[in-house]
């Protein structure tokens, strides 16, 4: 056995569940505590990295990611958006479906899962489209991507809702044969035409056009009523108003198969920042109230939320650079997203260090079905492993991130928490929080 594939983790508190030793070997988590080092580890040449004073999480899991590739090279890239992820504590990410080409057949989730395999930074589970070329006509190729390579279970017209609700019974109904799950965007297109951001107060006096709660609202509440009469699952994305909220948790009351994910962006701000029109608050759904914001607080912290995800959207720097009328929507997230959490949610006393792991892993593996991913730090499992400084502070500088978005809401902002290290697979893919090696062979896998 070599050091190129055996690590000791000295002191890791793991979850905040107390201070042990891991032993890496293989890829897995093949020893912990007394263990881990009375079997001569350090001895038979383990590289030791010594995480007193960090906290050890299972590898982060989004699940909603924009890697633009293929067709959007210019914004992102698989290569560009997976270093981020591993910079940002994650070992799996599920990409969202509007590339371009459209992610609608198996040929096209074949080629991000392949990209993502060869960069070697994290596990890229493609989200398949619900409609063709995200029209919202006909159901997309949603059979064929569940039995491609890339064993799709995670189906989303993201950026755009499915708002017949014929398509949308129908995409629920479909999905059931492979415990498949649709992602919904929530927004009724005709409540939204022309809409700049939050209604509220702030649109009336900026003069802008107003995207009101009820729009998301109304379809998250059509659509839990159809997956419970279609018995399916639903997921719903980026959640942003206090009413969903409600929604939500009257759904799961109910024994209804709904999940949701809230964004860090939407856990931390509000719409007051647009009074700057700097465009690089501009985003969809938009950044909501005080009031929204705690409401989210407390529907991650009481579970009726289930995960944390990204929504991590890059733009060339064109596409925000301009008037707030003309720009894109949408902000980067993936090298932020444990740091805000960790201020919004453990600085604030509303979870723990366990239940983090939870809202930024376990779950959404549970959701999207990744078998390898989320698991506890636990002898034998795969050691996708995630350490963070709690007690770190850094200054967001997007010029110096690896993505190829610089349209970061926190730029300039102390935020606490680093990631020192990253693991995907038994591998470091960060250390000392720094890049340091895709995993080994990752460019040369079979397909």
């Amino acid at each position: 056995m070599t050091a190129q594939n055996r690590y000791l983790i000295k002191g890791a508190d793991l979850a905040g569940a107390g201070r042990t030793d891991l032993l890496i070997e293989d890829g897995r988590i093949a020893a912990t505590g007394r263990d881990a080092t009375g079997n001569g580890a350090i001895g038979n040449g383990a590289k030791v990295i010594d995480a007193d004073g960090l906290v050890a999480l299972p590898g982060l899991v989004d699940m909603h990611t924009h890697l633009r590739e293929p067709g959007r090279e210019d914004a992102e890239t698989v290569e560009t958006g997976t270093r981020a992820a591993a910079l940002g504590g994650f070992t799996a990410v599920h990409a969202m479906a509007n590339s371009s080409p459209v992610a609608d057949t198996a040929g096209v989730v074949e080629q991000v899962h392949s990209l993502g395999r060869r960069a070697g930074w994290v596990d890229v589970r493609p989200v398949g489209a619900v409609t063709i070329g995200l029209a919202g006509e006909r159901l997309a190729e949603l059979g064929a991507m569940a039995d491609s390579r890339a064993k799709v279970r995670v189906f989303s017209d993201d950026g755009i809702c499915v708002s017949d609700p014929v398509l949308m019974r129908r995409a629920l109904e479909y999905v059931k044969a492979f415990d498949g799950v649709i992602a919904q965007h929530a927004q009724e297109p005709r409540l939204t035409e022309g809409a700049q951001m939050n209604e509220g107060e702030v649109s009336a006096v900026l003069g802008l056009g107003g995207w009101p709660a009820v729009a998301e609202e109304s379809i998250i509440a059509r659509d839990v009523l159809l997956a419970k009469h279609v018995d399916s699952r639903l997921h719903v994305c980026h959640v942003s108003t206090a009413g969903s909220v409600e929604i939500i948790r009257w759904a799961k009351e109910r024994g209804i198969k709904v999940t949701a994910e809230v964004t860090p962006h939407h856990l931390l701000l509000t719409d007051e920042l647009v009074r700057s029109y700097d465009p690089v608050y501009k985003v969809n759904p938009p950044l909501r109230t005080d009031e929204d914001v705690r409401a989210l607080r407390e529907g991650l912290a009481d579970g009726t939320i289930d995960v944390v995800g990204t929504d991590h959207a890059p733009h060339p720097t064109e596409a925000k650079d301009c008037e707030w009328a003309q720009a894109a929507m949408g902000m980067t997230g993936l090298e932020t997203a444990l740091s805000v959490v960790q201020e919004t949610m453990v600085e604030t006393g509303m979870l723990d260090w366990s239940a983090v792991a939870r809202i930024t892993s376990t779950t959404a593996a549970v959701i999207g079905q990744l078998q390898d991913q989320g698991r506890p730090l636990q002898v034998g499992e795969p050691a996708n492993i995630t350490l963070v400084d709690p007690a770190a502070r850094w200054t967001v500088e997007p010029s110096r991130m690896a993505t190829k978005g610089r349209n970061s809401p926190f730029a300039g902002r102390q935020l606490p928490g680093a990631v020192i290290a990253t693991f995907f697979n038994g591998h470091p893919t960060v250390l000392e929080g720094k890049l340091d090696t895709p995993r080994p062979g990752g460019p040369a896998w079979n397909e």
